[in-house]
């Protein structure tokens, strides 16, 4: 978990007519909640990093800080690479909860602002952590501390129920070294090994969709840590409490670095029925040595099934908790670096693709708008247009929110698979250079009005 140091730098209503004569009809309910709930967005498609994640099934975030984002170059950079934020500080306890009871979602809520009306999912970071902490929680009684516990989590929980996707309901409970053995914490030495458990029980008492983890660093391989954090889950798995997901910071530098046995400790957690996810992910150096370290860790996400997304530990360089050893795939001016190529190549992006908001190749681009709305539903249409030559087959992946439901598409003939609808052409397959061709949909939002995300348009 990145941490603020001394100083205050970052650490770590009816369908149109057209619908009725739709060419291809989807049953309503194929695409049903898939488990990641989105923000309601705009009908924008997200950027080249998160639409080539969208592709393969995960996504690609990044740690957002909310004083950041009237920086213009920030913003953009943000907005056309990412499709998921983490707040870096902001939904921390000391800054939500600083005086008993008395809540200020006043940052946090720019951050999810900002995601709502791009389209981005949120990750909730976190709720119960040994730092950060305000003063007064520590001076609790056990008993005052365990009511205090519960009652931040119901209400941070609350306050944004629907909003987000996954939770680090507690964040590194555990020593480094070879003990294996729990943190000392306030909830810890009042609590006693319980506090855990209870802080996931009640979490899904709050929401019973979104997904909760437990974060940690120096995780990333088979370790003393790492297996104590292995037979929590077992055990919790075994007698049905509600965890869904573990984070691994992944924190990485000379010192530490990618660990060999990095895919095979994220496949063994994700074998005992629990998602994977990057939570944190930074990786110290420059040039080609960087990039292929990024590309091991988005490899090895790629090989685990339930490696369900990455989230690198910041926008660009200069505002990294850890900047002197430019982790970021953004440098300070925000130019895209080496690490950046290899990343999207690994996610079977195209170099450079994405900064006009839509998917794309070398040969055609798909891009989203949102045509009508009503109450609860509307109508979705991705524009294929092919490049400097023609083409005569394309295939345009679409990720639908969590909760939404596709009841009918024209002009494209859809497969699914989860929430992802793979749309190919009917009859309009075949484009000249230059010329395009569209696709729609219509879509129930069950509440959930978040825009699909349009990954990239490939030809075959």
């Amino acid at each position: 978990m990145a941490q603020i140091p001394p100083g205050g730098v970052p650490a770590r209503p009816q369908p149109p007519a057209r619908v009725r004569r739709a060419l291809s009809l989807v049953t309503a309910g194929v695409l049903a909640a898939a488990g990641v709930v989105a923000l309601a967005g705009s009908a924008e498609a997200t950027g080249a990093l998160g639409d080539a994640a969208a592709a393969k099934g995960r996504y690609f975030g990044t740690a957002v800080a909310a004083n950041h984002l009237g920086e213009a170059a920030y913003a953009s950079t943000l907005d056309a690479q990412f499709d998921s934020v983490t707040p870096e500080n902001e939904m921390k306890w000391d800054a939500v909860e600083s005086t008993r009871n008395a809540f200020n979602f006043s940052a946090a809520d720019q951050i999810v602002s900002h995601a709502q009306a791009k389209g981005m999912k949120v990750r909730g970071h976190t709720l119960v952590w040994h730092s950060q902490l305000p003063g007064w929680v520590s001076g609790l009684s056990a008993t005052d501390l365990r009511s205090a516990m519960n009652n931040h989590i119901t209400q941070v929980m609350t306050h944004y129920k629907g909003k987000i996707h996954s939770w680090d309901v507690v964040n590194e409970a555990y020593q480094d070294g070879s003990s294996g053995a729990r943190r000392s914490s306030p909830f810890q030495d009042k609590l006693g090994n319980g506090f855990i458990e209870e802080a996931f029980r009640t979490a899904r008492t709050v929401d019973a969709d979104a997904k909760l983890c437990y974060n940690d660093y120096n995780t990333d391989g088979q370790n003393a840590k790492s297996n104590a954090v292995y037979a929590m889950v077992k055990d919790f798995k075994a007698r049905g409490v509600p965890i869904d997901c573990v984070g691994f910071q992944s924190h990485f530098n000379s010192n530490s670095p990618v660990p060999s046995d990095f895919q095979a400790n994220l496949q063994r957690f994700a074998d005992l029925g629990v998602d994977v996810q990057i939570t944190e992910l930074d990786i110290e150096g420059s040039g080609a040595a960087q990039a292929a370290n990024y590309t091991k860790v988005v490899n090895a996400c790629l090989a685990v099934t339930r490696c369900t997304g990455i989230t690198v530990w910041g926008v660009t360089d200069k505002y990294s908790w850890r900047s002197s050893g430019t982790p970021l795939l953004f440098d300070g001016d925000y130019n895209k670096k080496p690490a950046y190529d290899a990343v999207l190549a690994a996610l079977g992006g195209s170099g450079g693709g994405g900064d006009d908001g839509g998917g794309s190749t070398g040969a055609c681009t798909a891009t989203y708008a949102q045509t009508s709305t009503w109450n609860g539903g509307y109508n979705g249409q991705v524009t294929v247009k092919a490049g400097s030559a023609g083409i005569t087959n394309w295939t345009v992946p679409v990720t639908i929110p969590s909760a939404q439901t596709v009841s009918t598409v024209w002009n494209g003939t859809p497969t699914t698979a989860g929430n992802v609808m793979t749309v190919k052409p009917t009859w309009n397959g075949t484009l000249a250079a230059g010329a395009s061709t569209s696709f729609g949909f219509t879509v129930t939002t069950n509440g959930n009005t978040a825009a699909p995300v349009v990954g990239s348009c490939t030809v075959s």
